[in-house]
């Protein structure tokens, strides 16, 4: 039973350390809307996910307002377009992605995800057709989330379509240059892409999971900085155990808002996602965490092993207080969404060599970083590929959310405003990678895949 003084602490987690509950995701089967119209599947994709979504917008207003717990986003995940439009004789998926638009603006959706196609052994011709279509469909819709799995460790990499995405970017970036290259920024390009994420812009629903689903993602970095703070200059061990405890706290809530969605909309619960996702705001920052073990400013030597045990700690305290933990569960480093992030890069301590080390032990990629708006699509490619190269060998989901802004020089900002923020364009590297992305073909799967 909770006593006066663990109900006052949750009220300041709240208050005024930035303690919410960052999504409630509703995962939607649409392999039944399959059809060989577009039009008509488009038609069945709308009405089942307004038919099944309809009141998940109104049930997480009204259970923030009963509990008093901050409920910032509701989202929807749906099957990968890719897999539902194969069935249609089409080149082009567009219509799909307007579909998926309007049925989520008509739910009053922050965003949903699933416009998606899994590549990481090669693509189907519907494959190709998906990823064709992305600039258009992210440039023509709003709220829309694309993502393509190029890789697993037990697949290896689809340099193929790893060359594809780099141009895929580079032309999104373009069609949405009015907005700084901010379609990119709803575009994730994975490794080892898990179907149970609640995280936009990467969440899909995948084909294991049931008919339909939620799914929460839980936040608390300030809650972790804050706790952080009462053991300054102790060993190691107190830092671990004291954000296993505060993890605790974290899930646990995520745990209650998850049942009690799932109870109302009598859709079974899926999983609680116990990452530490940042924003811009003042206080909510996983860079301030690492810096409060000891570093002075994100990005210098130790940063990686800083990370490594937050990650862990966030890991082991809170898959006790849940029953199902799932999706990605660790700590993301948004580049744009963490104001310690942004202050780090533009100092120059934190570049992307560094971030590409620190991704090796946290839950994603390379995610919101800008870059030259004159990067090539090879560079792009090959900065996936070295990504996907990280989750394959250690088996691990890193996702490279990088936006090529248009226009932009090194030491730009980039502004997307809300819970994306703002990104300095950050160099990259002046050599080129054109002859190793025209190879193609496959990297193979590395030895870890051979289980059996």
């Amino acid at each position: 039973m909770l006593n006066q003084h663990e109900i006052m602490q949750t009220i300041q987690m709240i208050d005024q350390q930035h303690l919410d509950v960052r999504t409630i995701t509703m995962g939607i089967s649409l392999l039944s809307c399959a059809h060989s119209d577009v039009k008509a599947a488009c038609g069945k994709v709308y009405d089942k996910i307004t038919r099944y979504a309809e009141k998940l917008v109104a049930t997480g207003e009204a259970i923030e307002k009963e509990f008093g717990i901050p409920i910032v986003n509701k989202r929807i995940s749906v099957t990968p377009i890719a897999l539902v439009a194969a069935a249609a004789e089409a080149d082009s998926y567009v219509p799909f992605a307007q579909a998926l638009d309007r049925a989520a603006k008509t739910c009053g959706v922050n965003f949903i995800g699933g416009f998606s196609a899994l590549v990481q052994k090669g693509m189907t011709d519907a494959d190709r057709v998906l990823i064709r279509s992305i600039p258009e469909a992210l440039a023509t819709t709003d709220i829309v989330c694309a993502s393509v799995n190029v890789g697993s460790t037990k697949a290896g990499i689809d340099m193929d379509a790893v060359a594809m995405m780099g141009r895929t970017i580079r032309d999104l970036a373009q069609r949405t240059k009015d907005q700084g290259g901010f379609g990119c920024a709803k575009l994730v390009v994975f490794a080892n892409a898990v179907e149970d994420n609640p995280f936009m812009a990467g969440a899909f629903h995948g084909v294991g999971e049931p008919e339909r689903v939620i799914n929460v993602g839980v936040s608390g970095p300030g809650v972790v900085y804050h706790a952080l703070q009462s053991v300054k200059g102790q060993p190691f061990d107190v830092v671990a155990e004291t954000i296993k405890k505060t993890a605790f706290r974290i899930t646990r809530m995520g745990q209650l808002v998850a049942q009690e969605a799932s109870r109302r909309l009598d859709t079974p619960f899926g999983i609680v996602d116990l990452s530490l996702a940042p924003t811009p705001a003042i206080g909510d920052s996983v860079a301030r965490i690492l810096e409060e073990m000891g570093l002075e400013v994100c990005g210098t030597h130790g940063t990686t092993a800083a990370l490594a045990l937050l990650n862990d700690a966030v890991k082991k305290g809170g898959v006790m207080a849940s029953s199902h933990v799932g999706g990605l569960s660790g700590a993301f480093i948004p580049v744009s969404e963490d104001e310690g992030m942004i202050a780090a890069a533009q100092s120059g301590t934190l570049c992307l060599d560094k971030l590409e080390a620190m991704t090796c032990v946290c839950s994603v990629g390379l995610d919101m970083i800008a870059v030259p708006g004159d990067t090539t699509a090879e560079t792009l490619s090959a900065i996936i590929a070295d990504e996907a190269a990280i989750g394959m060998v250690n088996s691990k989901t890193p996702a490279v959310r990088i936006i090529p802004a248009p226009g932009k020089a090194v030491g730009d900002m980039v502004e997307f405003g809300g819970l994306l923020g703002s990104a300095p364009v950050m160099p990259v590297h002046p050599f080129g990678s054109e002859a190793f992305v025209a190879r193609g073909g496959r990297i193979p799967a590395p030895m870890q895949s051979l289980k059996n």
